[in-house]
């Protein structure tokens, strides 16, 4: 058995808000795949048990606020006698671009005050999949793009996000992370279909226009008048 957590703050008023990401992630898991239970209350939590492939799931929702999701994770564990390798975390990243996903095991908190609540009530040793929500730029701006909700031009790349998450959920289950990550950044437009980008074309333009300066500068104008210009004449026999 493993339980996969999503992170977020349990009330409508923050349901659409950047730092529930890892609420919707799991939300659509249960959308997308019939073998899930609907939600229902345990663990200070919303739980939904369910099956990817032969693997039982249990899919958790903190009920206790994003500061201590660790103490309803915590309850989980104890109850299932799990231990932290079998858990997989899904949350918020400022520091990923939106639309990427990075995957690490153990590691320190990042100033993530739910994983922080994590590394204290479960230890450390379980499976983060980080969310990229971007960075305002600013400092003084985090905790308001954070706590703000995702703008109408984000759904181009979340909602094919939660998409590709939820469908491709098997391969992160298997410990195939690279595939499923790289699943996620087909589904976003973040590579090209093999994994390659394309390459830029050279600036034939510009560079035909260097080459005439270049060319201008190697040939002197000869002088059309005067005794240097009658020399000429006579050399050339012009």
């Amino acid at each position: 058995m493993q339980i996969i957590a999503g992170l977020g703050n349990p009330g409508s008023q923050y349901a659409s808000q950047r730092h529930n990401i890892g609420f919707m992630a799991v939300d659509e898991i249960v959308r997308r795949h019939s073998s899930f239970s609907p939600w229902q209350k345990k663990f200070s939590a919303e739980i939904s048990e369910g099956r990817i492939g032969t693997e039982k799931i249990l899919l958790i929702k903190p009920q206790t606020f994003m500061n201590r999701s660790g103490q309803a994770v915590g309850e989980a564990l104890r109850f299932y006698k799990l231990s932290e390798r079998d858990l997989t975390v899904l949350y918020d990243e400022l520091d990923l671009a939106p639309a990427k996903v990075r995957i690490k095991r153990g590691g320190g908190a990042g100033g993530h005050n739910g994983i922080r609540s994590l590394d204290a009530h479960c230890g450390n040793d379980y499976q983060r999949v980080r969310l990229g929500i971007g960075h305002p730029g600013q400092k003084d701006r985090v905790s308001g793009h954070v706590l703000g909700n995702f703008a109408k031009s984000d759904m181009i790349w979340l909602e094919p996000m939660l998409g590709a998450i939820a469908d491709n959920i098997e391969l992160l289950i298997a410990g195939d992370n690279a595939g499923f990550m790289n699943k996620i950044a087909l589904a976003t437009g973040d590579v090209a279909p093999g994994g390659k980008k394309k390459a830029d074309k050279p600036d034939t333009k510009a560079q035909s226009h260097i080459h005439q300066a270049r060319s201008a500068a190697k040939k002197p104008n000869a002088p059309t008048t005067g005794p240097m210009a009658d020399m000429l004449k006579k050399l050339l026999g012009k």
